[in-house]
């Protein structure tokens, strides 16, 4: 997968998010996807979890894309995750493997 092809998936992800679309949002993440969480020690394993970490989570959530950058398998998006207003700056590192 190309720079463009990734820049837009991920675009379409953090849209997704931002938009409570779980089906859309999960789109991005293999099937053996790994979510850590280094601030809390937290670790999804695969697909269906992460997507199951979502439905739970009680805050009314928005996400703001800031800025993606990136190349190959790796790439940043910061943006600005807003829990029930209050903002918080994140960043997300996402690496991609065979092509996706």
């Amino acid at each position: 997968m190309n720079d463009q092809a990734v820049l837009a998936a991920l675009q379409r992800h953090w849209d997704a998010s931002d938009a409570n679309d779980f089906e859309v949002e999960r789109d991005i993440y293999r099937e053996d996807a790994v979510l850590d969480y280094p601030q809390s020690g937290e670790r999804i394993r695969g697909r269906r979890n992460i997507q199951e970490s979502r439905f739970v989570q009680p805050n009314q959530k928005r996400f703001t894309v800031r800025r993606i950058v990136g190349g190959g398998d790796l790439w940043v998006s910061e943006f600005v995750l807003s829990y029930d207003g209050v903002p918080s700056y994140v960043v997300s590192i996402m690496e991609f493997h065979d092509g996706w």
